[in-house]
């Protein structure tokens, strides 16, 4: 069963049992699936499904930040119950000692030394790390160890 059956057999599991905010959330996440499929006439892969999960994870924790700055708490809360719902989906993230002794290695092979040679070392952690960390995370590491 692939990812996007999953989402669909929990999305089923949720109108039975009258979950309205895991319905509602799933149902988002759905029609983002269709979007993309009619826009781009491709069928997704897991690889597709993690990316826009990713995306709406990143826009939701964007929203709950911005809600947070405007004293909404009860907005924020919608957003993050939200981010609740979707991370079951997504592939566990590195902890911070892994990514760390990851992105050393990545920085090794591509001989980088200092912060001009960022760019490699982003270029080549995002595709190696994609799903496993968060593009801000990779950043802030990076500068870390090359800094």
């Amino acid at each position: 069963m692939d990812l996007r059956d999953t989402i669909n057999q929990d999305l089923k599991n949720a109108m039975k049992a009258k979950e309205t905010k895991k319905r509602d959330a799933l149902r988002l996440l759905t029609s983002a699936f269709k979007q993309i499929e009619v826009d781009e006439r491709k069928e997704l892969t897991d690889d597709d499904v993690i990316k826009i999960i990713q995306k709406q994870v990143k826009s939701r924790n964007d929203a709950a930040s911005q809600y947070k700055d405007a004293n909404r708490e009860d907005l924020m809360q919608i957003e993050l119950d939200e981010i609740a719902i979707y991370t079951p989906y997504l592939p566990v993230q590195l902890s911070d000692d892994e990514l760390a002794a990851s992105l050393k290695d990545i920085i090794l092979k591509v001989g980088a030394s200092s912060m001009k040679d960022m760019g490699k070392v982003m270029g080549s952690a995002s595709k190696e790390l994609a799903g496993k960390a968060d593009g801000k995370r990779i950043n802030e590491c990076v500068k870390k160890l090359l800094g």
